[in-house]
């Protein structure tokens, strides 16, 4: 039985010797669960099958440019082989969302309004954290800080992406971000 290699050791394989078997095992490896993630962000599951193999098309063609530091951290201090991945499928997302216009927003509109009593796995995480009274905190916000809270902080996007995915303008980004911010400082005061 072969050793399972480290995601680095992977997408070094499928960067340098174009291997096959790396980008196979990498694919079976995250791609459940970079659908999943992707699924909680658009409704409509054609883009997010679309979405997947895109940025596993990028990785496979090289276009998309994983980096180690010296220490073997992934990308420097940017985080790990998933978080570059997600990196990558939530850039394509907002390009996706974007072609797909005022059909996608719909459907993503129908689908939060579909899942509004759900709790993301993302939104569990920021509630759980235990740091303070971050975590109370963090629960009084609305949803729709929450959400602005984690498009721009946990997901990295910057505030036009955020827009994009959230289906709101740029401005009501930079102000729930404020208000997130404003309310957070005050509950943890």
């Amino acid at each position: 039985m072969s050793e399972t290699r480290s995601d680095g050791e992977l997408l070094r394989a499928v960067a340098e010797d174009a291997d096959r078997r790396a980008f196979e095992e990498l694919y079976r490896r995250y791609a459940p669960w970079l659908t999943a993630r992707m699924r909680s962000r658009c409704a409509d599951a054609g883009i997010v099958d679309d979405v997947v193999q895109e940025t596993f098309l990028a990785v496979w063609r090289g276009t998309a440019r994983y980096r180690e530091d010296a220490a073997g951290a992934v990308g420097g201090a940017r985080g790990d082989a998933a978080g570059w991945l997600w990196r990558i499928a939530s850039r394509r997302l907002i390009d996706a969302l974007r072609g797909a216009g005022a059909r996608g927003r719909l459907r993503q509109t129908l689908a939060r309004l579909r899942h509004r009593d759900e709790i993301s796995a993302e939104e569990r995480v920021l509630a759980g954290v235990e740091h303070g009274d971050l975590a109370g905190a963090l629960v009084r916000l609305s949803p729709e800080l929450r959400a602005v809270l984690q498009a721009t902080v946990v997901d990295g996007l910057t505030t036009r992406e955020a827009a994009v995915l959230l289906g709101i303008p740029a401005g009501t980004v930079k102000t729930r971000a404020m208000r997130a911010r404003k309310q957070l400082r005050e509950a943890l005061a």
